[in-house]
């Protein structure tokens, strides 16, 4: 079996309660060829993650109401535990409590958009990569 050399383009939930961070961060996302849905609150995104199909996620730590990134992170995983998420924070990472829930934890202040696009693009194909070989075991 062969696998196409250009994989579709994955579709990416952004999850920002500053709408301004949000729509550069989808446009940024969008220009590279990726579909993107957003949210501004955990509560929404949680929804769209059920709904919709995800590939990846990229969650701001702090967000409004009493879900921040990773606890929407920890619900999401429990209903689909392959897809990787991203943090995306003023703050550095807690570590015990990232533990086994994001893939990567990025920090908005020393992130380039091309740093951001790096780690998309890598934790795509490691999720591919992942699910090619559970389809051939």
């Amino acid at each position: 079996m062969s696998y196409p050399t250009n994989p579709p383009a994955a579709t990416i939930l952004c999850v920002e309660d500053e709408p301004s961070q949000l729509l550069l961060r989808k446009l940024l996302l969008e220009t590279q060829g990726y579909t993107v849905i957003t949210a501004e609150s955990g509560k929404e995104a949680l929804k769209l993650f059920q709904t919709d199909l995800v590939d990846l996620v990229i969650a701001d730590y702090w967000l409004p109401g009493r879900l921040n990134g990773v606890a929407v992170a920890r619900e999401m995983k429990k209903s689909k535990p392959k897809v990787p998420i991203i943090i995306f924070s003023v703050s550095p990472p807690f570590p015990a409590e990232i533990i086994g829930i994001a893939d990567a934890w990025l920090r908005k202040a020393e992130t380039e958009p091309t740093d951001l696009l790096y780690e998309v693009e890598k934790l795509l194909k490691q999720s591919r990569s992942r699910q090619a070989n559970d389809c051939v075991a």
